[in-house]
Parts: structure tokens; C-alpha cells; sequence
């Protein structure tokens, strides 16, 4: 676990300098052994919540202000990140942005060969947005079509049942947006 980008062991260590701490002192205010402390600030050791609870006393630090920062969320996510997503007649699919069931949108990118749909998604709760990044494609919403090209976007309530088609020769490929997250 990160914290501000630093690991628990390097934040006690950070703190224990700020504070003009030797570990041999920090062992001894927190009732452990030197050694154990040097492996902790160097992560070839995991430490117990009590041990924690037990150094941040000794640190006279507050677990809730240690670990301020500590969840931050992932900002960037890169290719290795996407997850392929298993779409019934659609060739590729893939989810941006792992573990959606914690956020507020869930960001995909549709890759559609020639005479490819996806699914029919009967109507649910939220909005759907896309944007056609190459090709284009028919949105069919609640049995009404329209037709996106390159550059265009959609953007609607997803109170009817819709799917995305490509009626063309050429790949289309669509950043699909859904909020709240349903794929």
C-alpha cells in the first residue's frame, strides 16, 4: 500500500526522521526490536495492526492522519489495465477502467467489425453517453435509429431499449460511457 506515493515502512521512517527519532529509540518507545523497525522501514516485513497502532503511538501520530492520502484513487490507467469484457457478437470490448462497482461511471471502448451489434440492453437506470472515435455506427433507442459518424457523439437516458450497430464495410471503434456503471 501506497501512501502519497510513499509504502507504510518508508511514511514510519519519514516520520520517525522528522522527529529526530534513532530506530533503536522508536523500537524502544514502541516495544519492539530495532531489527524488526529497520525491516519494516525497508518493506522486507509486514507488521501487524498492533505493531502499527503500537509505532504510530510512539510516533505521536494519529492512525486516521497516517493514513490520509492512503486510499487514493488511481488517477492513470494504462493498456495493461483494460479488462476484456466477453460481448455477445461484438468482437472487442473492453472496460477502461477496472473495478466500476466503485465509481460513478464506467468508461468502455467498443471495437465493431463491419455488419457487428452488440447486444440489446433492455432499459435500466442512468445515462449512456459515446463517442464514435473511427467509422461509424447506427444507435438504435427505443426502436428509433440514428446514424453517428466519425467525431459525433451520443448522449441519452437509458430508459429504452438500445444497442449500438455498425451497418458498414469498415471497423468502427466507440468510447462508450455508461453511469451508473452496468457493463
Amino acid at each position: 500500500m501506497k501512501i502519497d506515493g510513499a509504502s507504510i515502512g518508508e511514511r514510519i521512517k519519514m516520520l520517525r526522521q522528522a522527529k529526530s527519532l534513532t530506530q533503536e529509540e522508536l523500537a524502544i518507545r514502541a516495544g519492539l526490536t530495532k531489527g524488526f523497525i529497520s525491516q519494516i522501514e525497508r518493506n522486507l516485513t509486514s507488521l501487524s495492526v498492533e505493531s502499527l497502532i503500537g509505532i504510530l503511538d510512539a510516533l505521536d501520530e494519529k492512525p486516521s492522519t497516517f493514513f490520509n492520502g492512503a486510499f487514493d484513487e488511481k488517477i492513470v490507467f494504462k493498456l495493461r489495465d483494460r479488462v476484456d469484457l466477453e460481448m455477445e457478437n461484438v468482437k472487442a470490448f473492453q472496460i477502461l477502467v477496472p473495478a466500476a462497482q466503485n465509481r460513478q461511471m464506467d468508461p468502455a471502448l467498443l471495437e465493431l467489425n463491419a455488419q457487428e451489434k452488440t447486444p440489446e440492453e433492455e432499459p435500466h437506470e442512468g445515462e449512456e453517453f459515446g463517442y464514435v472515435i473511427n467509422g461509424s455506427i447506427e444507435l438504435v433507442l427505443g426502436g428509433k435509429a440514428y446514424k453517428l459518424k466519425k467525431g459525433e457523439c451520443f448522449y441519452f437516458k437509458a430508459t429504452k431499449k438500445h444497442y449500438i450497430a455498425n451497418r458498414r464495410k469498415n471497423k468502427a471503434y466507440v468510447l462508450w460511457v455508461s453511469s451508473p456503471p452496468n457493463f
